[in-house]
């Protein structure tokens, strides 16, 4: 009950009830970006400063080695999944949006986090970074493999998308390197910087989250109608997925022996599901595939689940394990 009372997230679902009633209220796509990038750098600058404090221990090393393992294993149980019912293409696009992770959902998490004291690895924002690309390459991958297959069925030359070009754009995407780079300067600047940046990087933050999550309230509730039609797969799959993959990770953890703040961080990262990194991707890389489909998932229903109910959810069922 309490994160309904949170400022960021009555925003979000005010901006789902704007939305859903056709208000004309909306945020300037240059301003969306903003605060994007604005969020991104604050929340690599207190990965940089808590990794200044903390150095490199296993315990970064087991949390980090996790994630990726997660990027990986993710996005093939859900290509195996999605495959029986859904052809290679679609497959493979939902398995790649559902493999990746959703910034703005690991962000609200280390707040909701933030506001019941409980403790994590400020070092987590690299895990977030680590999980993006692994599931984009591994659909181009099955993509190219499909491709070939329908090149050979039809004797006509499919067009393959270059990895080389497709690593290059998911390694130098702005966002990421934004992220990144906050991080290493945090690092790099440790206790001064941390209090010469606290006004930018602290004080405003949850303002700006909550500023963009009424945005997105609005994207969402403006993808709910692209569902419409669609397989009952890809419903069933939207709704079911993400508590699946939080449950992986929570056993994972607790397999190694994380601590309970980077469990749930883990957990939350696992169940999400890109809308940015990945459409901005498949929209090129895989024409084949209408957006509409991977994105009314993602942004339509898993991000609302994961933002009003999830991370509760995920951090009730992590406290009763870890």
């Amino acid at each position: 009950m309490t994160n309904f009372l949170d400022p960021a997230i009555l925003f979000f679902i005010f901006g789902v009830f704007a939305g859903s009633v056709k208000s004309n209220l909306e945020i300037p796509p240059q301003i969306s970006r903003f605060l994007s990038l604005y969020l991104l750098m604050a929340l690599g600058l207190k990965g940089g400063f808590a990794l200044n404090k903390s150095g490199f221990t296993s315990e970064i090393g087991l949390s980090l080695g996790l994630a990726v393992f997660l990027a990986i294993i993710i996005p093939i149980i859900g290509y195996w999944i999605l495959r029986k019912s859904l052809n290679a293409f679609d497959a493979a696009a939902i398995a790649a949006t559902y493999g990746s992770v959703s910034a703005v959902t690991f962000i609200t998490a280390t707040q909701y986090l933030d506001q019941f004291n409980i403790e994590y690895g400020g070092y987590m924002a690299a895990a977030m970074a680590l999980m993006e690309s692994p599931a984009i390459i591994l659909a181009i991958v099955l993509a190219n493999k499909a491709r070939a297959s329908v090149s050979l069925d039809s004797k006509t030359k499919q067009t393959h998308t270059s990895l080389s070009k497709i690593l290059h754009e998911s390694f130098t995407d702005g966002a990421q390197l934004l992220l990144l780079g906050a991080m290493v300067v945090g690092l790099v600047s440790g206790d001064s910087g941390q209090k010469l940046m606290a006004p930018f990087s602290t004080d405003l933050f949850k303002g700006m989250l909550a500023f963009f999550l009424l945005d997105m309230g609005l994207m969402a509730s403006r993808n709910f109608s692209s569902l419409k039609g669609k397989p009952k797969i890809t419903l069933m799959y939207a709704f079911g997925s993400p508590i699946l993959h939080a449950l992986l990770a929570l056993s994972l953890c607790k397999l190694i022996g994380l601590p309970l703040g980077n469990t749930i961080l883990l957990m939350v990262l696992a169940s999400s599901a890109s809308y940015i990194a990945v459409p901005a991707v498949l929209r090129h890389a895989m024409p084949e595939v209408n957006p509409a489909l991977y994105m009314g998932m993602s942004l339509g229903i898993t991000f609302p689940l994961n933002i009003i109910f999830g991370i509760p959810i995920y951090s009730a069922i992590a406290k009763f394990f870890v």
